[in-house]
């Protein structure tokens, strides 16, 4: 019969173990990158230049920047989230094909490292695992983390993280294999060109407007969603989870503010409950009635009811 091992034996030991997790956070000591920081700065001191000139600009470059802030808004939501990191629904080649093109537009990594980082930050989400956890603050979650080091929980949860399906996927390799030529082409000479070639915009105007300024706005409005969707909004479907419903975010980022709803049902193509109320998902919509996208994945009315019987509250329901 083995010994037995007194109780106040396990607390200590267990107590113990406790005190070398905490020893453990605490040692994690951040680093920044100051490369990252300069050219942040940069980059927003040529945008406040750009906004600036926005009321020089010609009505047909604004419209242009505008333009440009939505292909390049697709291809995060369209295309990296709802199409390649959640897989919520399929689509033709061409339309692949345009939806990489826009992410390049965006700007915001390329599809492959974009997809991995999202699926890591819904696995881990609110630990130290997530890429922005929103626990670390509100600057953090919004900037903070594209200016220092990941944690070393980031780099080791996403190691674990299977991304089989985008190696497989010719379209996201091509992309990340030319990622700096398609940022050249789509982010930067045809943007600025453009305006300057078809109706005579100066290449100011054209290069801090419909490049810098766009593109730094629409930063931000991704941002939020890292940041004020997992702070300010309410909780309708689950309660327990830090994502929230924010309607402003939604509306910046072309449907992507209903967050609660989002990390509830990851797996729905909409992304949120109000289909009609989001840009992004009737793009989706209307891709389908062409014939570019198909196998649209939703939650069902009355799933979404049990949901927030369970674990949230009332919620206005429309008929899909």
């Amino acid at each position: 019969m083995p010994p037995q091992v007194p109780l106040t034996s396990l607390i200590t030991e267990v107590e113990d173990k406790s005190e070398q997790v905490e020893e453990k956070k605490i040692a994690y000591k951040r680093q920044i990158i100051w490369r990252s920081v300069v050219r942040i700065s940069i980059l927003h001191i040529l945008a406040f230049k750009g906004a600036c000139l926005v009321p020089y600009a010609q009505t047909w470059t604004l419209l242009w920047a505008l333009s440009l802030y939505i292909l390049g808004a697709l291809g995060v939501t369209a295309g990296a989230h709802r199409l390649w990191t959640h897989r919520t629904y399929r689509a033709t080649i061409p339309l692949r094909i345009f939806l990489m093109i826009c992410n390049s537009v965006g700007l915001q990594d390329s599809i492959l490292h974009w997809s991995r980082d999202h699926r890591v930050h819904h696995k881990y989400s609110e630990t130290d695992a997530d890429p922005h956890n929103s626990k670390r603050g509100f600057f953090f979650s919004h900037i903070g983390w594209l200016m220092v080091r990941k944690h070393p929980e980031v780099l080791a949860k996403g190691k674990n993280i299977n991304l089989q399906d985008l190696y497989n996927d010719r379209i996201v390799m091509f992309q990340h294999r030319y990622y700096r030529l398609t940022l050249f082409l789509f982010w930067l000479l045809i943007p600025m060109m453009v305006p300057v070639l078809l109706w005579n915009e100066s290449y100011s105007n054209s290069f801090f407007v419909a490049v810098v300024f766009r593109y730094t706005a629409l930063l931000h409005a991704t941002w939020s969603v890292n940041s004020f969707a997992h702070l300010w909004g309410m909780r309708p479907y689950d309660r327990y989870i830090q994502p929230v419903e924010n309607w402003a975010v939604s509306f910046a980022a072309i449907g992507e503010g209903f967050h609660n709803y989002h990390h509830t049902f990851p797996h729905d193509y909409s992304a949120s409950e109000f289909r009609f109320l989001n840009f992004t998902t009737l793009f989706i919509d209307a891709c389908a009635w062409l014939g570019l996208a198909s196998n649209r994945r939703k939650v069902s009315a009355e799933a979404i009811k049990r949901r927030i019987n369970r674990t949230g509250k009332s919620s206005i329901q429309f008929d899909y």
